[in-house]
């Protein structure tokens, strides 16, 4: 060999090996080998900052930040030519879909999207990932030449530390495997959830929390390709992978599913040949589309969940019940072989994998070529907004008739839409998922499923809609002119419509600046103008003593885009005056919420969501664990999440919280917490009764073994949308029509108020969407939905459906804010006039 040419291989071979010495190996940056102990977020963005500063495989990024300060973070790994041209690469893969118009050059490179640890004491997987990321820049750069792969390590920052920390300060040592050690049993609420204890893997189509929403930013750029989303499951359960199980949805196309099936027996070739036990196509089904692995389905990927045995029971070491010790070591191995098996997939599959991603985003025939939506402005802006968030496009509809699938009469019939009507086509790359979010009934091949089974975004936020057969004409969509307020001195005050969340929030920062509103209980009509019940009215008699009075009043209105009326007098056309006692002060109140043992810890996260970042109204959560030592005279409403209470509620407390609020507080019960208050002496609830018979007794009784979890469905009702009746009239259902559509999540039925006011109801069960089983509508038949109980002075608040439900039934929202500002809340409170 020529010495100038030995020389430069040499020099070549030498930089290399330089480079290889440089990064640091997991246990090298960190001081110990993965799965030895937890690692705290912190070292582990440390890690991949790392490894991106001195590898020329791997770009690191930061695309948000938590509620707690926290970095969101990703890598990006490939070959240095392919990082060089990355955009290039990016856009290409993008017009290959058709998602991006221009058409630079044909996509010759197969994506790898690996997303782990979005449940915080899911944790083997994080420390999975940066053996991972090492692995693949060492030892495997051959399949970086054709793959780009995106490595998120920690979807869920907050709640991995929540879990790393409390584990890392009761852990014994050396670390116990005994299940009845306390490092096996998280205190509530556990370091699943986020910040605001929301569950991040039911949260990608409705992007309600911070993580997901930045996430979608980044992910919109890199679609589509293959996606993990890494999970633990219960300690006795070895491991699961691809296929999934029944029911796929329908718009799941073979490829997809075939795909699948393929990376799963690769994964079986490692597991078989290491002697790891696993199983496939049981119980993680693809339906539901706010999943990790549905979501990337409907985009177009192939979205799978690998489920490692562990979860936050596991520790470092647990022995399950088969008597084997499962080690946190064990369970990052197994993350890791499948995360790099799917990567080897990929490689060797790329061309195959482009084309299928390819033919996805082509022409669909469905059954409905689009979607029209008419409604109350501000919920159509809402839907819009999410639809912006998924970069799916929509126009606006050109007024006249349609005919087609009448949402709210879940049937056939004629739709008028006029000029803010809203049109979603499946004429476009994401068709897909636009079939999935708008769809009125979903198809079910298999009524067993993991989750919820209707979801339909007409119902969800209130709008009425027509699914049609045929494409709706549409024109681009107008931008709402900006609203500008003028102040008037000299008027009476100024009035506001009652509709939606962003009049909430209006109401509510009028309280917080101490401006004093009124509400009517009573439709009246000022300068021409009719104000439904539920409108609200700041008066200047009410507001003397606040300077520059109409300057704050309309800068809040014009902060909020609420178009005020500028009343010149009090002196109504038609119905009350503002003197009149149908117009109501509205006192702003104290609120107190439930958290702790018992309560859900879900329930009670949807609502302090609610409040500090939906209603932007403050809110004091108070734990159970001191929750009966403590003045509810501090507070005028108290929130029960759903939960058990069982250590919590006995006898003592119910007398407690009678007194309370017959004394003029107001308790907010939702969900599995109403069942506290029924049946029980001072309170009217009652739970209706189930129709049974000694010979369906025994008749169930001979239900052969497998087929009694089937049999059992029968009785279950797992997230299906239901039609109820309304008084809208009480100022609990101001803002809605008589009809409200309501996402059952449960079979609980109660009978109607003896003493109170059934303000949303069930006489005769009418499912219009979802799965609900044959004996649990039967059950369903004259039952409660919303409704309140006077009691003294007080109220006592019962939503037997949370209308707060992962915070995307938009619909349900008012609800729960009438009954925080309106329902009788007009008394004096001697509670907030001490603070």
């Amino acid at each position: 060999m020529n010495q100038k040419l030995l020389f430069f291989v040499l020099s070549i071979l030498t930089f290399h090996t330089g480079l290889a010495q440089e990064i640091k190996s997991p246990p090298e940056f960190l001081g110990y080998e993965p799965g030895e102990q937890f690692t705290r977020h912190a070292n582990v963005v440390n890690y991949f900052e790392h490894v991106a500063e001195n590898s020329s495989l791997v770009n690191y990024h930061t695309y948000g930040k938590t509620n707690e300060g926290r970095p969101l973070t990703y890598a990006v790994v490939s070959s240095e030519a392919n990082l060089k041209n990355l955009e290039s690469i990016r856009r290409n893969h993008l017009s290959s879909t058709g998602i991006a118009k221009e058409n630079n050059g044909t996509s010759d490179k197969a994506v790898v999207w690996l997303s782990y640890n979005v449940h915080g004491n899911e944790a083997s997987s994080t420390e999975a990932a940066m053996k991972t990321l090492y692995h693949l820049i060492t030892e495997k750069q051959e399949w970086l030449e054709n793959t780009v792969v995106i490595i998120d390590p920690c979807v869920n920052p907050d709640g991995r530390d929540r879990y790393v920390n409390w584990y890392n300060q009761v852990k014994t040592e050396p670390y116990s495997v005994g299940q009845a050690a306390a490092e096996h049993h998280e205190p509530w609420p556990g370091g699943r959830p986020n910040h605001y204890l929301f569950d991040l893997n039911r949260d990608w189509a409705w992007a309600t929390q911070v993580e997901t929403r930045e996430r979608l930013k980044v992910y919109n750029q890199w679609m589509p390709h293959i996606h993990v989303d890494f999970h633990e499951q219960g300690i006795n359960e070895p491991y699961y992978f691809a296929p999934a199980a029944e029911p796929f949805h329908e718009i799941i196309t073979p490829f997809q599913k075939e795909f699948q099936t393929r990376i799963g027996k690769n994964h079986a070739k490692y597991f078989d040949k290491e002697g790891w036990l696993y199983f496939t196509k049981e119980r993680f089904d693809l339906l539901y589309p706010s999943y990790g692995d549905t979501y990337p389905t409907y985009m177009g990927a192939i979205g799978m969940t690998y489920e490692q045995a562990g979860h936050g029971r596991s520790g470092l070491g647990i022995k399950t019940d088969e008597g084997h010790v499962l080690t946190l070591k064990d369970r990052v191995e197994h993350h890791f072989t499948t995360g790099i098996s799917t990567v080897e997939v990929a490689s060797e599959n790329s061309e195959e994998l482009i084309e299928g991603f390819s033919s996805y985003f082509g022409k669909k025939d469905f059954d409905y070529k689009s979607y029209a939506l008419s409604g109350n402005e501000d919920k159509l802006n809402a839907v819009k907004e999410l639809l912006n968030k998924h970069e799916i496009k929509y126009s606006q509809a050109k007024p006249g008739k349609i005919r087609g699938y009448n949402y709210r009469d879940a049937g056939p019939g004629a739709f008028e839409v006029n000029n803010g009507s809203l049109v979603v086509s499946t004429d476009q790359p994401k068709g897909r998922m636009v079939k999935v979010l708008f769809e009125p009934e979903t198809k079910l091949t298999d009524s067993l499923t993991y989750d919820i089974t209707a979801w339909s975004v007409p119902y969800a936020y209130g709008l009425d809609a027509v699914a049609s057969e045929s494409a709706i004409p549409g024109i681009p969509a107008s931008n709402t002119p900006e609203v500008k307020n003028t102040p008037n001195p000299t008027g009476a005050g100024y009035i506001a419509k009652w509709n939606s969340m962003q009049d909430a929030r209006f109401l509510a920062d009028l309280l917080k600046n101490d401006i004093k509103v009124r509400y009517t209980e009573i439709a009246f009509e000022s300068n021409g103008e009719t104000f439904e019940p539920g409108s609200l009215i700041i008066t200047k008699s009410d507001n003397k003593s606040t300077e520059n009075f109409d300057q704050k009043v309309t800068n809040l209105a014009d902060k909020h885009q609420r178009e005020l009326l500028a009343a010149e007098s009090g002196f109504a056309g038609s119905g009350p005056d503002f003197g009149s006692p149908e117009i109501k002060l509205i006192n702003p109140p104290k609120t107190g919420l439930l958290k702790g043992e018992g309560v859900s810890s879900l329930n009670f996260g949807e609502t302090w969501h609610f409040f500090e970042q939906q209603l932007n109204y403050p809110v004091t959560p108070i734990s159970t664990d001191y929750f009966k030592d403590i003045s509810l005279h501090q507070f005028d409403i108290l929130v029960m999440p759903s939960g058990s209470y069982s250590s919590l509620f006995d006898e003592e407390l119910k007398a407690k919280l009678k007194d309370w609020i017959s004394s003029g507080g107001k308790l907010i019960a939702i969900g599995e917490a109403v069942e506290k208050f029924a049946g029980k002496e001072g309170f009217s609830l009652k739970k209706n009764k189930a129709e049974t018979s000694k010979d369906s007794t025994a008749t169930n009784n001979l239900v052969p073994y497998a087929k009694r979890e089937r049999e059992s469905i029968k009785d279950l009702i797992t997230g299906s949308i239901i039609k109820t009746q309304v008084d809208n009239t009480h100022p609990m259902a101001f803002g809605y029509e008589d009809t409200y559509f309501s996402l059952k999540l449960s079979n609980d039925s109660y009978s109607f108020l003896d003493k109170g006011y059934n303000v949303a109801y069930i006489k005769t069960p009418e499912v219009v969407s979802g799965f609900a089983g044959s004996d649990a509508v039967k059950k369903l038949k004259n039952s409660l939905v919303f409704g309140e109980e006077r009691i003294g002075e007080g109220s006592l608040i019962y939503f037997v459906d949370n209308p707060l439900f992962r915070s995307f039934w938009e619909n349900g929202k008012l609800f729960f804010v009438n009954s925080v500002f309106l329902v009788n809340n007009n008394s004096y409170s001697p509670y907030t006039s001490s603070n």
